[in-house]
């Protein structure tokens, strides 16, 4: 009595069914992901406007005037002079901002026998003779008389393996 025209539309029904179960319990889950992270930013907002409110009482100038005056003589603290200010042009260079030196040209005029071996490199390059070469910055040894962060005299930043870190202080 079933012919197969009907079969078949009963397992087009039941696929059909199935795959739009699937699709709303999906959509369910996601649903519930958004919720969930819709809770999450309002927590972290509040979080940070909490943390705000707790800084503005923190660094109230009143309250900051009391802490000096009560531990003060532990802390010894002076105001900044004016010169121990420095613009941001006046820094030293980062370290990714100092220009890269031409390996072979270095080598080339650090080693011995340098005037034929340099003339070689600079005719292969291309280059004339009235080209400026860059000296290799040395590092200086550990220990030396030269400060952190001191101008050496071709205008680069000498600077030691905490190039990356920022010190503060007064600036001599």
């Amino acid at each position: 009595m079933l012919k197969t025209f009907d079969l078949v539309l009963i397992g087009v029904m039941t696929a059909t069914a199935a795959v739009t179960y699937t699709i709303k319990h999906r959509a369910e889950l996601k649903l519930e992901e958004v919720h969930r992270l819709e809770a999450e930013i309002k927590l972290e907002k509040d979080t940070i406007d909490l943390l705000k409110a707790d800084w503005a009482l923190q660094s109230q100038p009143n309250r900051l005037e009391r802490l000096v005056k009560a531990y003060n003589d532990e802390l010894q603290l002076q105001p900044t002079a004016s010169t121990a200010l420095v613009h941001a042009k006046e820094l030293p260079m980062l370290k990714f901002e100092v220009p890269v030196p031409d390996v072979t040209e270095a080598k080339a005029n650090g080693a011995a026998g340098a005037g034929a071996k340099g003339a070689t490199v600079a005719s292969a390059k291309g280059a004339t003779g009235t080209s400026k070469i860059q000296p290799i910055p040395q590092p200086a040894p550990r220990g030396a008389a030269e400060p952190h962060g001191a101008v050496a005299p071709d205008g680069g930043a000498e600077d030691d393996a905490g190039a990356d870190e920022i010190e503060t202080g007064s600036v001599e």
